[in-house]
């Protein structure tokens, strides 16, 4: 049996806008609109056989996972929910843990959410062959084959052949700088540190005793107690909080003799920034543009534009990235791209809710988007699930006026319970408890706008919610 672990966590702060906190990279549908790159990475198990998924997210993201994995068949008990992030190689024990649970020989298959690979055989054929140096108790990672200089990856050096297509591995090394990179590649030696890995659960963990015994011990711990909720499954927050912040490579991969490396060549990127998304898509005009949205441009060539719900035009700039969301602008420089990060640091010194949120945000029930705010009023496009319900509240410091747009509504006013339907409306007033369901199976549109001397988001008082947030 072989256990897919995908790891779900990060904030992918290099592609801000886009990206944010509460929506991260992983969540995005970056290189095609029918799937994110979490999706992406559960599809791209089929073929590998019979497998168990689990994916290891954090508290916040759960209802995000939940549903991308219900779109995609692939929904199952199967959420592992980090109090908070502790790096690679507690995330890694924990599943290793609940896997040796069933079956100690039972093999994970580690994998970012956010990654990309371009040719699916050539990868199932590499997990396969991990799959035979597992049984000889080996921990494989997945060395890439690298196509040029890259100083934003780790690099993995190949050792003594353990057959025609693995090797040992001598030696994990940090980031290089530009000189060392293309010594690296020209070597042929060297392999980029794809951050992928298979190995027994009993062989991890063996090796994780051994060298870092507190992490471990934490993570025991942290499912002696452990909770199930549905399709999540909660550890304690009191044991998971004292484990050491580590990731794999440090804790166990860089100590154990066991390492093994498979090279692969398989069209893969790490997609994590927007130089490097654009190398991946291959739909670009005649001028090298990769262009999303309403775009125009004249006489540009080899940009990244990007315009979420308005025109985009462009003259005479090359080697641009830009970005255009409902609430943010971003342009750079390709080759700066990686320094987006600081906009993020800056804004977060600031503040500034654009770190976190984009304008629209996705709610476990559905969606809104704020569609305009001044002093003591703010307007919201209001989403809502076929079948979806809003918690039953109450607000201390703010009244609403709800207008159904399409779709039909059953609203709890009070003490009152009635339907409210297209072009239609109902007031809430201040310290009335009430609630909005959509019973229909089309969603429900609405607009919301609010009014009060205080309209912040924690003016929230839940009575009862079918998502565990009461």
């Amino acid at each position: 049996m072989l256990f897919p672990v995908i790891l779900c966590g990060g904030s992918g702060t290099r592609m801000w806008p886009l990206s944010r906190a509460a929506y991260p990279k992983q969540f995005l549908p970056l290189l095609n609109q029918e799937s994110s790159l979490l999706q992406s990475t559960v599809k791209r198990l089929e073929g590998l056989g019979e497998h168990q998924l689990m994916c290891i997210a954090n508290e916040d993201h759960r209802f995000l996972v939940a549903e991308q994995l219900r779109q995609v068949g692939a929904l199952n008990h199967n959420i592992l929910l980090e109090p908070v992030g502790r790096n690679t190689a507690p995330a890694i024990a924990l599943a290793a843990l609940l896997a040796a649970e069933e079956n100690p020989d039972a093999k994970l298959l580690v994998l970012p959410a956010d990654h990309d690979i371009k040719d699916v055989k050539q990868f199932h054929g590499a997990v396969e062959h991990a799959i035979q140096l597992a049984n000889e108790q080996r921990l494989v990672t997945f060395g890439i084959v690298p196509s040029h200089p890259e100083t934003g990856y780790g690099y993995i050096k190949a050792g003594k052949a353990i057959t025609n297509s693995s090797y040992e591995v001598a030696e994990f090394v940090e980031k290089p700088d530009i000189e060392t990179a293309k010594a690296y590649v020209a070597s042929g030696d060297f392999h980029w540190n794809s951050g992928m890995f298979l190995f027994k659960a009993s062989r991890y963990l063996e090796e994780l005793e051994k060298y870092r015994p507190d992490i471990l011990n934490a993570c025991r711990m942290a499912l002696k107690d452990k909770t199930e909720d549905g399709c999540f499954i909660r550890v304690d927050s009191d044991a998971f909080i004292r484990c050491p912040d580590e990731s794999i490579d440090y804790a166990v991969m860089e100590n154990t003799d066991s390492a093994s490396v498979v090279p692969m060549s398989a069209g893969w990127s790490d997609v994590g920034s927007f130089s490097s998304l654009w190398d991946v898509i291959e739909q670009k005009d005649d001028d090298g543009n990769a262009s999303i949205g309403d775009v125009v441009a004249i006489d540009s060539k080899n940009n990244y534009i990007n315009a979420e719900d308005s025109l985009v035009a462009t003259v005479g700039v090359d080697d641009l990235v830009i970005v255009q969301t409902k609430d943010a602008v971003l342009v750079s420089t390709k080759e700066k791209v990686q320094e987006v990060k600081q906009v993020v640091n800056t804004l977060k010194k600031q503040e500034r809710k654009e770190t976190n949120f984009h304008r629209e945000v996705y709610r476990p029930w559905g969606k809104y988007d704020s569609i305009d705010q001044g002093e003591r009023y703010q307007v919201k496009r209001i989403t809502v699930n076929p079948g979806a319900k809003l918690s039953v509240q109450m607000h201390h410091h703010r009244a609403e006026h709800w207008i159904v747009v399409s779709g039909t509504a059953k609203v709890t006013n009070g003490d009152k319970t009635f339907l409210v339907t297209e072009n239609q409306s109902t007031y809430i007033p201040v310290g009335v408890i009430h609630a909005l369901e959509n019973p229909g199976k089309v969603p429900l549109e609405l607009i919301e706008v609010q009014s009060g001397s205080y309209l912040g988001e924690d003016d929230i008082v839940r009575f009862q919610d079918r998502y565990g947030r009461a």
